[in-house]
């Protein structure tokens, strides 16, 4: 039972500054060997789950809209913070870009839960609102970690100049080549009717992505196996449909959330427990503060202004663009990977990484908090409420439910069960129930042989 709609996450998060503060754990030290494999696992787990949050049928339907509401404004968010880290930060290009890259990411973990419970009232449905913001959210972390990718190896690369003018077209297309293929390899192996078909496309799906993500760093291209992490989800959500998977029962996603909630905990306190009392600067605290709140207001600003011309009224842009600022997992998993990069502690390089690791935790405390309260408050004034929803053709009926969001169902549906009580309206009469029964003909059942 929860006692907040707040993310989950924003409690593990303050569980680990509380328990580096007051001196229980030490992780920075005494683990930080683990630490960085812990973050690289749990960002495959989070790359896998976006390609598999992705809908085929809807990405076909509205890619344009998609693109644009998804990349217009993750570039303008990313650029505004980077300028504005690079003159009231004091940071280098280098490490300003790969802050802005990270910053501009939008966390499905904040959002997700958050649209099912206006999805399951029938919020937003009839325009696929939504499956569009999950969307968009799943092609923002593919951009923020492919471009962060990118930046960190050329920055910590000691290739000539050639190399690193190719790194960024070798790991996009590289990337996306090797993730396809990949997905092909999950699709045929093992065969279709194997007794142990789920846990093995399980196992090659996770093995694939761990050695992409953990392989491309080691070759110098960092960028390609975060692409290839989601093009092999996707690749093999693709596949597995047109084998009789549905979208809304993939067990593969199913068995991905199990593990994400195994890794989530471990991910935000590991990033909590990394912020000291002690060693924060209030100057920086407070310039991070106004770098984001500017950087995000120019975000939901673009977002309205670049979903002029689609089929939504200016409520419904307003909310897209609140949903579209949480931030979270990605900020989680990349914030600390510079400074888990630098050995030496004194050094200026080390500072930059910290001042990025700092804006990180202070995205996540300030905007995942505020974007759950946002969606949660105004999708009911800002969305259109159906009783039956009328999906347009190619829309998904509905996002899988999350399995933390069952008791939410349960208690919607015991809310339904006393008012209908108190009204004397029966439980399953047509008037209350938000399902559509078929009526058969007697002709149309079944004959059974006496």
């Amino acid at each position: 039972m929860s006692l907040t709609t707040l993310p989950a996450l924003i409690g593990m998060l303050f569980t680990g500054v509380l328990l580096q503060n007051v001196g229980c754990v030490n992780i920075n030290e005494n683990f930080s060997e683990i630490n960085k494999e812990l973050r690289h696992i749990a960002l495959v787990i989070i790359l896998i789950r976006a390609g598999l949050d992705l809908d085929p049928h809807a990405l076909k339907r509205l890619k344009y809209t998609v693109i644009k509401i998804g990349l217009i404004p993750w570039l303008t968010e990313a650029a505004v913070t980077a300028v504005l880290s690079k003159y009231f930060l004091e940071m280098p290009w280098d490490y300003s870009i790969l802050l802005g890259s990270i910053v501009a990411a939008v966390s499905p973990a904040v959002v997700v839960p958050c649209l099912f419970r206006l999805r399951s009232k029938g919020y937003g449905v009839a325009k696929g609102i939504p499956t569009l913001i999950i969307a968009v959210s799943g092609i923002d972390d593919a951009t923020s970690v492919a471009i962060f990718g990118i930046v960190k190896s050329i920055m910590f690369s000691n290739s000539g100049i050639a190399q690193l003018i190719l790194q960024g077209p070798v790991s996009i297309f590289g990337g996306l080549a090797f993730g396809v293929l990949w997905g092909i390899i999950c699709n045929y192996t093992p065969e279709k009717h194997d007794p142990f078909m789920v846990p093995l496309r399980i196992l090659l799906l996770l093995v694939g992505g761990t050695v992409t993500v953990l392989g491309s760093e080691l070759i110098g291209y960092g960028g390609a196996g975060p692409l290839a992490c989601v093009a092999a989800a996707f690749t093999c959500l693709v596949c597995w449909t047109k084998q009789g998977w549905e979208i809304e029962d993939n067990p593969a996603a199913t068995a991905f959330e199990i593990f994400w909630m195994i890794f989530e905990p471990i991910l935000f306190g590991i990033t909590g427990a990394q912020i000291k009392f002690s060693a924060l600067d209030g100057t920086i605290v407070a310039i991070g503060i106004g770098i984001l709140v500017a950087a995000v207001l120019l975000r939901m600003v673009v977002t309205v202004f670049v979903a002029i011309g689609c089929h939504y009224n200016l409520k419904e842009k307003i909310f897209i663009a609140f949903a579209l600022m949480a931030k979270a997992t990605v900020q989680a998993a990349l914030g600390p990977m510079v400074l888990g990069m630098l050995d030496d502690t004194t050094s200026e390089e080390y500072d930059y990484a910290n001042k990025i690791l700092m804006v990180c935790i202070l995205s996540i405390m300030v905007t995942a908090p505020t974007g759950a309260i946002l969606i949660t408050i105004s999708g009911p004034r800002l969305l259109t409420k159906t009783k039956i929803p009328a999906i347009p053709e190619g829309w998904r009926k509905s996002h899988r439910p999350s399995i933390r969001d069952i008791s939410i169902i349960d208690e919607e549906e015991e809310r339904d069960d006393v008012e209908s009580m108190a009204t004397g309206t029966p439980v399953g009469s047509a008037t209350n129930s938000p399902h559509k029964i078929e009526n058969r003909k007697v002709e149309d059942l079944p004959k059974v042989d006496a």
